[in-house]
C-alpha cells in the first residue's frame, strides 16, 4: 500500500461522541474530504469533472471498522481506485492511526458518474477511467501537521 495515495488528518474534538471515540457519522466526512483531495490530485477535483460536463454520485459506501480513533490522533488514509466499470467506480479507503500503524477502519465507496447538472447516468470517458486506474500513487496530502 506505500504506493497508494495518503491523506492525514488529526482528529478534533467535536468530531468525538459521548464514548470520547470518533463518532461513526464522521468517518463519512473523513472518507469524503479524503477522496476530495484524491480527485483534486488526480482530475483537477469536482470541477475538473464539472468542467468535462461531469458529476458524480454516492451510490453505495460499507464500512467496517477495526479499532477506536479518539481525539487529537492523526488519522492516515490511504486511498485507492477500486473498480472501474462502464459507469461507476470504486474507491477504497483504509484509515491507519499514526505513529503505532493500527489500522483503524476500511471503506468501500461506489460512485456513479452523472451528467453535471442532471441526475442521468453516464460512460465514464476512457481516458478518466485511464486517470482512475492509475491513480496517484505515492502522493501525500497533510492536514494534521506534526504527528
Amino acid at each position: 500500500m506505500t504506493a497508494d495515495f495518503r491523506f492525514r488528518h488529526r482528529v478534533r474534538y467535536g468530531e468525538c461522541d459521548p464514548q470520547q471515540v470518533v463518532f461513526n457519522a464522521r468517518y463519512g466526512d473523513f472518507i469524503d474530504i479524503g477522496i476530495t483531495e484524491y480527485l483534486r490530485l488526480l482530475v483537477g477535483g469536482t470541477q475538473g469533472l464539472n468542467a468535462r460536463g461531469l458529476d458524480m454520485m454516492v451510490v453505495k459506501q460499507t464500512k467496517e471498522w477495526k479499532a477506536p480513533a479518539r481525539f487529537d490522533d492523526v488519522l492516515e488514509q490511504t486511498i485507492r481506485t477500486g473498480r472501474v466499470g462502464t459507469t461507476s467506480f470504486s474507491i477504497l479507503t483504509d484509515f491507519i492511526r499514526l505513529p503505532d500503524g493500527a489500522p483503524v477502519m476500511a471503506a468501500e465507496t461506489i460512485y456513479v458518474m452523472t451528467q453535471f447538472g442532471a441526475v442521468e447516468k453516464r460512460a465514464i470517458p476512457a481516458d478518466l477511467a485511464s486517470l482512475l486506474q492509475t491513480g496517484v500513487p505515492g502522493r501525500l496530502v497533510d492536514h494534521a501537521g506534526p504527528v
